[in-house]
């Protein structure tokens, strides 16, 4: 495969521990970074082909039900036979880790000024 130059903008304390692990490993700072993209290159190819394996099941759902019509029939089915204990009571807050947190002032706010 042909090698391409490529310039690279990096701060300088990372330039310099780029040239003393250079010195150390007694390998071109080149090496390094070629080894180092390498590297991250392959621990995110995993994530990827999760990725387009998902898409591609999404693809298919959307090939067998194009207008979503038994995913509508299921929402439809769920809100009618499971009994949420909070229908209809607002909630004031976001939910952050499993637990509602109160909202800040701008949150406030914004719904004073909606009537939300």
């Amino acid at each position: 495969m042909a090698r391409v130059a490529f310039t690279l903008r990096i701060d300088e304390e990372e330039r310099a521990a780029l040239e003393n692990l250079s010195k150390v490993e007694r390998r071109p700072v080149n090496q390094l970074l070629n080894e180092a993209v390498r590297n991250f290159l392959l621990r995110r190819r995993p994530k990827e082909r999760s990725l387009e394996a998902n898409l591609e099941r999404l693809r298919a759902y959307r090939e067998r039900d194009p207008q979503f019509r038994r995913a509508r029939k299921a929402f439809v089915e769920a809100e009618a036979s499971v009994d949420d204990p909070l229908e209809g009571e607002p909630i004031e807050g976001q939910l952050v880790n499993g637990r509602v947190e109160p909202i800040g002032p701008a949150q406030n706010k914004i719904r004073e000024i909606l009537g939300a």
